[in-house]
């Protein structure tokens, strides 16, 4: 960012700066989106800042005396060097800074007293005296250079007005972000740091009396109706709620910023809802600083007017003109953007309705933090309206005495910070707000960057990684607990990331094609062959063909989200994405990863390049197109965790410790194409997968997890990539996930008809019978199995697991492995199936009784099944299975 230029201009050659003596300080308030701290104490105040203001620039110091202190007089060079909008400006000087205007002419500058005069120049002040302030303001808004110094803690004593709106300072330094503080600041000789020193986290504003005027007279805030509100990101330094759900949801927020004030309500209906009229006329009395009255309201929206003008408020309707006091529009249109950032840096009132949600819902391709109309004017003034809804609903107003223990975003991550550095769990009210931070830490991490976003930002993510996540077996990470919400933070915190460009990552570059068609309804992996150290960044070029048209970035494999388990022993979720905006973007990731091209269903963008900087190559094999030589002399020794052997119809990704004595990756390869053909043959699909098939190793307490990827684990990799093992031993478990792969949601009423999978891979791939795929599959086990069954009345309820695999043995046995291809095939033209179990059943009675143009129905009776008459009528003219496999399992009937 320009601020890391910018301080190291004013700190040139300038190791320290003494603070001592009879000048006491006060603090400095950052809050705009191009101030930074230059002097901040090891007690955490600003001391000396610095800010941009339209063209123009401004440096601060908490104490008049410093202008004129002979231990400054570098530092005071250096600022008036930067100030300079050219080389020969003249520098205007407070007639009592004598020491300042000598050293300035010492050094060769123009440096007169008196008033501003026309053209650019330097002002050097103190800020005692606001009569020009609007003077001041526009000189510098148009190129000018301010050096002002003051301190507010002795004005603060004798005034009882708000020091940010009411100091003489504040109406001149506020327009950049850069407020004097009513609390004095440490004293001393400090060092300056060699770069921009992190913002402190400032928390201590009172915003009490500023509810007592906004809730004047409302008890209660109805949000009921049909607006559906967004949730409102309060991360401003200078932001507060003042209508929140019972579930910590803000629907109504107001910010100072600069001069000014905003009132941000999250849908525009609400400003004209009859129940809300109060709270908008308190509202507009509030923004209205210096009741001018002169009050605009948007032309297209009249009725906002009708409300003023019904509680007789003085109101007009135009666009953003010069002179008004408040201004009223909705979230939706930008066109007025900078305009209406000037005008409340200036000391103009805003009040703004609006939800994203719905843009949203028409951008999926968009990031609605950073490009949402609404939030191009609200972010900088600390607040962003959230594509997220909150409950409607009639919730009691804020007590202003309660006001600093209300859910605050800003306040919350302040605190937070100090709590993760406790060993002991998080303590109420944190505690109880952790839902609602969650909720809201993603939005804050995607905020454009600004010098004091970036620094807390980046200040929580050095807590978490301080004392963030250590999950092994012998310490398990349990859902709920304070480890799982620091795993929780690391995930988020890994999102920061402000490099723009490749130029500052020193690992090699790499270019490569990708197939970016993908015709199925179902999105699409493309491996890039690359892996991302943790806790680093990698920067992807794009060409500006594929931007925003629904590709994204993911680090990490493995995709399955484990948040509902009570432990297990690695992070609940293990992968990011980050959607493709722009030509180059940059991703990062606490844990690091594999890295991946998402592609979106029904894509069609053809094959691209893509470069990518600070990623390494992982050891990779493809079959068909890699080479054996490489793969033993080169490719399996490279240093990355994690490797990858693919063919066309399965990705198999397995940590590279497993894979460094694997010798033939092309005779594995070649079996797992056997494999899956099987099973796409039993499945009665085309033996060419629509995208391939990927299985991952993980560190999870249980066995095996299906979807995309499959997850499994790590232990038992020998099944995967251990040829001879799974020749003598089997692969039970990969082959029971591509099959549940395979389960289609009409026969979901149970599982165990997935099993059948491995069955039939063992059988005609490698050769195998049941018992030896799985021991639990001996005929003497079977049989013993279906016999306690049928003793124990044949109840529904037992009809699981191994048990309930018997049924479909039994009819694999009697009818044969063609059966169930015509059944599976029939199953993928079958619609509308209700969900419930006893009507998927029957579903099922019918398929197969038909596919063998036999009445099963007596079979399914005897295991228990629930069979409706209509299925029993609809199958009574077919004959009977004279084989029926229960037979054998119950007393001969007659006699």
């Amino acid at each position: 960012m320009m601020c890391n230029e910018d301080y190291h201009s004013l700190v040139n050659g300038v190791g320290s700066l003494d603070l001592s003596g009879d000048a006491i300080p006060c603090k400095l308030l950052i809050t705009g989106d191009t101030s930074f701290p230059v002097l901040v104490t090891p007690n955490k105040d600003v001391l000396i800042a610095a800010a941009r203001y339209g063209k123009g620039k401004m440096v601060v110091l908490a104490h008049e005396a410093y202008l004129n202190k002979k231990e400054f007089m570098a530092f005071l060079q250096n600022a008036v060097s930067w100030l300079s909008p050219h080389s020969a400006a003249v520098i205007r000087v407070n007639s009592a800074l004598n020491l300042l205007a000598n050293t300035l002419k010492a050094s060769g500058k123009d440096v007169q007293t008196g008033s501003l005069s026309h053209g650019l120049e330097v002002l050097c002040i103190d800020g005692y005296d606001d009569s020009k302030s609007q003077e001041i303001i526009s000189f510098v808004h148009e190129g000018g250079g301010l050096l002002i110094g003051a301190q507010a803690w002795h004005w603060s004593y004798s005034h009882k007005e708000n020091v940010l709106n009411h100091f003489p300072g504040n109406k001149i330094s506020s327009v950049s972000g850069i407020y004097f503080f009513k609390n004095s600041g440490e004293k001393g000789k400090f060092l300056l740091t060699e770069n921009v020193p992190d913002t402190p986290l400032f928390t201590n504003v009172d915003f009490s009396e500023d509810l007592k005027i906004l809730l004047n007279g409302v008890s209660y805030l109805d949000i009921n109706g049909e607006a559906c509100p967004s949730h409102l990101l309060l991360h401003g330094v200078l932001t507060f709620p003042i209508g929140l759900t019972d579930k910590h949801g803000c629907f109504l927020g107001g910010a100072y910023y600069g001069k000014g004030r905003v009132v941000v309500i999250s849908h525009e209906v609400l400003l004209c809802k009859p129940e809300l009229k109060n709270v908008i006329l308190n509202a507009i009395s509030w923004l209205d600083i210096g009741q001018k009255k002169n009050i605009g309201v948007r032309t297209d929206m009249q009725n906002v007017k009708q409300v003023l003008d019904s509680g007789n408020v003085p109101c007009h309707l135009t666009n953003l003109v010069p002179g008004l006091s408040v201004y009223c529009c909705d979230s939706y249109s930008d066109s007025e953007v900078e305009a209406i950032h000037q005008f409340v840096a200036e000391g103009g009132g805003l009040l703004i309705g609006g939800q994203s949600w719905y843009w949203s819902s028409i951008n999926l391709d968009d990031d609605v933090v950073c490009n949402y109309p609404g939030n191009k004017i609200l972010n900088k003034f600390g607040i962003t309206i959230m594509d997220t809804t909150v409950y409607r609903g009639r919730y009691k107003t804020i007590s202003p005495k309660e006001a600093n223990k209300q859910y605050h975003f800003f306040k919350v991550i302040c605190n937070l910070q100090d709590e993760l550095k406790s060993s002991d769990g998080l303590k109420p009210p944190l505690s109880t707000w952790l839902l609602k931070f969650k909720e809201d830490l993603p939005v804050f991490m995607r905020l454009p960057a600004s010098p004091i976003t970036s620094s807390t930002q980046n200040q929580f993510v050095e807590t978490v990684n301080m004392f963030g996540p250590k999950v092994s077996k012998e310490n398990p990470e349990n859902i709920n607990s304070r480890q799982d919400f620091i795993f929780w933070c690391a995930n988020e915190c890994c999102i920061v990331s402000q490099i723009t460009d490749g130029s500052s990552i020193r690992e090699p570059s790499f270019i490569f094609e990708t197939d970016a068609t993908n015709p199925e309804d179902q999105e699409a992996w493309r491996s890039t062959g690359l892996y991302l150290n943790p806790r680093t960044t990698a920067v992807f070029e794009f060409p500006p063909s594929v931007v925003r048209h629904g590709i994204q970035v993911q680090i990490g494999c493995q995709s399955n989200d484990l948040s509902s388990l009570e432990a297990d022993l690695r992070a609940p979720v293990k992968v990011r994405r980050v959607k493709v905006f722009s030509q180059k973007i940059s991703i990062s990731w606490f844990f690091g990863g594999l890295l991946y091209i998402i592609l979106k269903k029904n894509s069609n963008l053809g094959i691209f390049l893509i470069k990518v900087n600070g990623a390494n190559p992982v050891p990779t094999f493809i079959k068909g197109k890699s080479s054996r030589e490489s793969w033993l002399q080169r490719t399996r020794h490279l240093p990355a965790p994690w490797a990858e052997l693919i063919t066309d119809n399965i990705i198999l990704t397995v940590r590279s410790d497993a894979i460094r004595s694997l010798d033939d990756p092309e005779a594995l390869l070649s079996f797992w194409d056997k494999v899956m053909v099987a099973v796409a043959e039993l499945a009665a699909i085309p033996t060419k997968f629509p995208r391939p098939e990927r299985i991952v190793t993980s560190s999870l307490k249980t066995y095996m997890h299906s979807g995309y990827p499959i997850l499994f684990l790590a232990g038992s990799v020998r099944e995967l990539i251990n040829l001879n093992f799974i020749k003598e031993e089997g692969f039970w478990g990969p082959i029971l996930g591509l099959g549940q792969n395979q389960q289609l949601p009409n026969w979901k009423f149970t599982d165990e008809i997935c099993a059948l999978w491995p069955l039939y891979v063992h059988e005609t791939v490698a050769g195998m019978t049941w018992d030896q795929a799985n021991p639990s599959l001996m005929p003497k086990q079977r049989a013993e199995r279906i016999q306690n069954y049928v003793h124990n009345g044949c109840k529904l309820r037992d009809w699981k697991s191994w048990t309930a695999l018997e049924t479909f043995l039994q009819l694999q046995e009697g009818f044969g492995w063609e059966t169930y291809k015509r059944v599976f095939k029939k199953y993928q033209t079958i619609t509308d199936v209700k969900g419930d179990n006893t009507f998927q059943m029957n579903l099922w009675v019918k398929t197969f009784s038909d596919a063998v143009e036999t009445n099963l129905v007596p079979f399914f009776e005897e295991w228990g099944w629930p069979i409706d008459d209509s299925i029993r009528n609809d199958l009574s003219e077919l004959p009977a299975w004279e084989k029926n496999a229960m037979k054998p399992y119950f007393p001969k009937k007659g006699k």
